[in-house]
């Protein structure tokens, strides 16, 4: 009889946003008359910017001529598309060549999948709260034991990323090779400040390790002098990775399309003691088992980077962000504890005391008709916090607000 990957089991319940879908629905039967407003998975609501739309008319029309069809393209990315990117890089301050660009279908994919590149025995740091997509693909590889009765699982290194610490999670005390970084944070909506990024550059030049740096939600910093790439602090293309992501800057969740940066100098040893560059070991990998973002896309996406479709992508971020302000300053004016929203489209609310997140889960869909992330979800540290989106129409995000305003919900 063939034999399942036994990990998988240790996973706990149901991914996240699968569980939030199904008391939503659960809800809803029971209460058809309700209408929700939902401000929980962060899913984009405005159209694409009509230079992104246009481009990608064209490059269809194009495959529908003989001689301009085009097959199979770049694994990596088609050139066009990633000396956009490399350009966009210079322009924030960062030096990355464009054949050290691989273009995906999303970076959920690409932090889930690059832990393939390491040995199980590599000793894996997470902030906590966290994306959960970096605890639980090491969990099905093996990297770790089982989850305690606290949540946590067995062998992975937490680091805890509090109001009390103002997000900025400690460096491991012990061992750690992969280190996993999201800022703008999800789910906090934090911002990590240069000197800690240059900290965490340090320890990893210090101890081998190499960073997993999550910057999909860089578009979205608003304040001057926060850095957009960790490329920016001297000494990171020794050893961190980058990832970036079109669908919330952009509004591609629905058209996809993503890409991780490897700098040719970040290495790990293999069982002989050898260095050994990750770049060529992920183009194995991605050329293996990807077959490339379709030409449209890539067409779109390269779009998104040319003065009319940045403008068309820098407004819908301002439509998001001034969302967020509506969010911070309802909540606030509700009675909550509130952090993010400034630099991130995610605000982090302190859930009232005596309440589980997930209970003010129940409360704020029973109560308000109102859905958003129970804190929990984002692992042991999120419990008593709360996430809400920002993705959301205008009109909704105002009456959601004035729904918790008036309901009878616990502050």
């Amino acid at each position: 009889m063939a034999k399942i990957n036994s990990h998988y089991q240790k996973l706990q319940t149901s991914y996240l946003f699968s569980e939030i879908a199904k008391r939503v629905r659960s809800f809803e039967e029971a209460h058809p008359a309700a209408r929700i407003i939902r401000l929980g998975i962060g899913d984009v609501v405005l159209p694409l910017p009509s230079p992104v739309v246009e481009a990608m008319k064209a490059a269809a029309d194009e495959m529908g001529q003989r001689a301009s069809f085009r097959g199979y393209g770049p694994e990596q990315g088609y050139p066009f598309l990633l000396e956009a990117i490399a350009a966009d890089y210079a322009r924030q301050g960062a030096v990355v060549g464009a054949d050290e660009i691989f273009v995906s279908d999303g970076t959920k994919c690409d932090t889930g999948n690059f832990q393939e590149l390491f040995a199980i025995d590599n000793v894996v740091a997470i902030t906590d709260p966290v994306y959960p997509v970096y605890v639980d693909t090491n969990v099905m590889a093996g990297r770790t034991g089982p989850a305690g009765a606290g949540g946590r699982y067995g062998g992975l290194v937490y680091l805890p990323a509090t109001a009390e610490n103002g997000f900025d999670p400690p460096l491991p005390e012990g061992r750690a090779d992969i280190i996993y970084l999201c800022s703008p944070n999800n789910p906090t909506g934090t911002v990590l400040p240069r000197a800690s990024l240059a900290r965490w550059v340090e320890y990893a030049r210090a101890h081998e390790a190499v960073i997993l740096f999550d910057a999909a939600y860089e578009a979205f910093i608003r304040e001057p002098g926060l850095l957009h790439s960790i490329y920016e602090i001297p000494g990171a293309r020794e050893v961190a990775i980058e990832f970036r992501s079109l669908s919330k800057t952009a509004g591609f969740t629905g058209t996809r399309c993503a890409y991780t940066v490897i700098p040719k100098e970040v290495a790990a040893r293999n069982d002989k003691g050898e260095r050994v560059p990750l770049h060529g070991l992920w183009n194995r990998r991605h050329t293996t088992k990807f077959n490339g973002v379709s030409y449209p896309i890539q067409k779109a996406a390269e779009a998104t980077f040319l003065p009319a479709g940045r403008a068309g992508v820098q407004a819908n971020i301002a439509y998001y962000m001034e969302n967020a302000r509506l969010i911070r300053e309802g909540l606030t004016s509700a009675g909550y504890t509130i952090y993010g929203g400034v630099n991130a489209p995610y605000i982090w609310l302190k859930v009232p005391a005596g309440l589980s997140s997930w209970a003010f889960f129940d409360r704020l869909l029973g109560e308000a008709n109102v859905v958003g992330t129970p804190g929990s979800g984002f692992g042991s540290g999120g419990e008593g916090y709360f996430r809400l989106s920002a993705f959301g129409l205008r009109e909704n995000v105002q009456e959601a607000m004035a729904r918790i305003q008036s309901a009878a919900l616990p502050r």
